[in-house]
């Protein structure tokens, strides 16, 4: 049980007692006491005032004066102004370091039978995986791994955009000027080659637009009359006529971005349980919305379109099937949801999605919920902010966009510069330079990416995400090797020896900031935000570095000492390694 929790059930007991006075665990506020004050938590009376009748600065002594006669947790307290401070004694810090220090689940929970599906990633086949989806991914990856820890059942799963008029771009662009290429007689990865058609493709529409309106022609007929574009629907009419010809060159095409895509997810580090095909999927929807309106959930026009009307919840009416009988996205999405409840009967459906989309899938919830389908309130939106570099925004039509690759490599490049720089080097063969480089960049990469809120837009700097002394990726994984050499000139000592030791108040605050971190990922769990671990790991190695200042360890003045403060290692190592590997981060023993 925390610390927290122990002081929030004291403190019921206490109100119990003193005022026969029944409160909700929920309703009690504990929070880190403030550096300035003497305490390591402290109690916010506010809340009780006026169900007591009493000036908070009275509840506060009168609860500190309880809390020492019926709790053996407690040394001290002190009031400030309605706050109640209060300072745990040393063999509180110590049981909990004795009972967790060699416990290698320490920050699991219990599995808790709930089955939650995390959608992340959802590339179209148009184009390699740009610097956009990094965020995306890294957040989809962390959030299931940070879900598992805290008991649920986590389904990784992917949605391909394999289909539709993008990606008709890419193909009639390759049949015009690949010449037969393909990325066996180029040599460039297959979602790049595609990506560079789809890049061509836009070159030539937009010169085409450019002559036509030379001629005379009026910009929007002009975009509807480039000859390109009409080739581009055509191709689109083929396919979902089911064409032989177009079909192959469509799946041979798509094959050559997935074998780029899995080259590029394993760089990354990420993996998924489920993969869903847009071609599988876009009529699937079909069948439900004819349901729907067979039922009067739905309307329909008199050119045959079906509508759903939204207005009475404050937006509007949406398309859900054209008067040609023809299918949207929002069709497509609605028989989806459906098909990934019919495979799992998960309780909670996450769609890691951007900010851009926060309209469209507060529609989709709401379609469903209409719609009567059970799982409808299990939809979450995990909506995030788009990401830009220093050079601003980016457009993959335009050949702007900067690929994951790219990125990657970038990254790993910057990392060998400024490792080297550091002369941090020393007794690495090549091989594992090159794979400590790999660790770094892609740590620094990562941990940026997910150090904010997710809600939050960002600017990502490479140079400053892999500052070794910053709030960065290669501070935290330096922390970890930085322990892992000091346990490794300790091998052969006993830990689990019982020594008398009084522990010091910089041991007690180390201890404090590890002692939260089971909590912090429920919390975290909870919020479906990684970025609280992130932070917390930070915290906890920028923590140890000050202990390492005022504390030596292997050096220590007695036994006692140099046990107990390798114990702290110990766990502090636990927890930076644990939530780098929730992170998707490597944590290196050696730097």
């Amino acid at each position: 049980m925390s610390f927290v929790l122990s002081i929030k059930e004291a403190v019921q007991v206490a109100l119990q007692q003193q005022y026969q006075k029944s409160i909700a665990i929920d309703e009690i506020l504990i929070n880190e006491t403030k550096p300035e004050f003497i305490g390591d938590y402290t109690l916010v009376t506010f809340a009780f005032s006026k169900l007591l009748g009493k000036k908070p600065d009275d509840i506060a002594n009168e609860l500190g004066a309880s809390l020492m006669n019926s709790s053996e947790l407690f040394q001290s307290y002190n009031v400030i102004k309605g706050f109640l401070n209060l300072e745990l004694k040393p063999s509180c810090f110590a049981g909990f370091l004795n009972g967790q220090y060699a416990n290698q689940t320490f920050g699991n929970s219990p599995l808790n039978g709930k089955k939650v599906m995390v959608e992340y990633s959802s590339p179209n086949t148009n184009k390699p995986l740009h610097f956009g989806h990094l965020r995306n991914i890294f957040l989809g990856y962390a959030l299931s791994n940070l879900l598992k820890v805290t008991g649920h059942e986590v389904i990784k799963a992917n949605l391909i955009n394999d289909r539709g008029i993008h990606i008709c771009k890419s193909m009639i662009a390759w049949q015009l000027y690949a010449n037969g290429a393909t990325p066996e007689s180029t040599g460039i990865k297959g979602d790049h080659m595609v990506g560079d058609y789809y890049v061509k493709f836009n070159d030539v529409y937009k010169e085409q637009i450019a002559a036509l309106q030379a001629e005379g022609v009026n910009e929007d007929d002009a975009a509807k009359q480039a000859p390109i574009m009409q080739q581009a629907q055509e191709l689109l009419r083929k396919w979902e006529a089911g064409d032989s010809e177009t079909i192959r060159i469509w799946t041979m095409m798509n094959n050559w971005v997935y074998a780029g895509f899995k080259v590029s997810y394993e760089r990354l580090g990420v993996d998924f349980d489920q993969m869903y095909y847009e071609s599988n999927t876009y009529l699937s929807g079909k069948d439900v919305v004819k349901k729907g309106l067979a039922d009067g959930v739905l309307f329909q026009k008199e050119d045959g379109s079906v509508w759903i009307d939204l207005t009475e919840d404050g937006l509007d009416q949406k398309l859900l099937l054209r008067g040609d009988g023809t299918s949207v996205y929002m069709t497509q999405d609605i028989g989806t949801a459906i098909l990934k409840y019919s495979d799992y009967k998960m309780d909670s459906s996450i769609y890691v999605i951007g900010d851009e989309q926060n309209y469209h899938m507060q529609v989709l919830k709401l379609i469903l919920k209409k719609l009567g389908e059970p799982f409808a309130d299990g939809v979450y939106h995990l909506s995030y902010g788009m990401v830009e570099l220093p050079s601003g925004k980016m457009k993959s039509r335009e050949g702007t966009v900067v690929d994951a690759d790219d990125m990657m490599d970038e990254m790993i490049s910057i990392a060998q510069k400024n490792t080297e720089e550091l002369g941090k080097v020393d007794g690495f063969s090549s091989a594992e330079l090159q794979k400590l480089y790999a660790t770094l960049g892609m740590g620094a990469l990562k941990f940026y990416l997910l150090r904010v809120d997710p809600k939050k837009k960002m600017i990502f700097n490479p140079e400053e995400s892999i500052d070794f002394h910053g709030f960065t990726g290669p501070f935290v994984q330096y922390t970890h090797a930085r322990i892992s050499s000091i346990l490794r000139k300790a091998e052969g000592l006993n830990l689990d020896s019982t020594q008398d030791y009084t522990l010091t108040a910089v041991e007690m605050k180390m201890l404090r900031s590890l002692e939260q971190f089971p909590s912090v990922l429920v919390q975290a769990a909870k919020e479906y935000n990684p970025a609280m671990v992130s932070n917390t790991i930070y915290q906890v190695a920028k923590e140890f570095n000050s202990f390492l200042v005022d504390h030596s360890i292997l050096k220590a003045d007695t036994e006692g000492a140099k046990i107990t403060r390798l114990k702290i290692c110990q766990l502090t190592q636990h927890v930076i390694s644990y939530g780098l590997k929730i992170l998707g981060i490597d944590a290196p023993h050696q730097m």
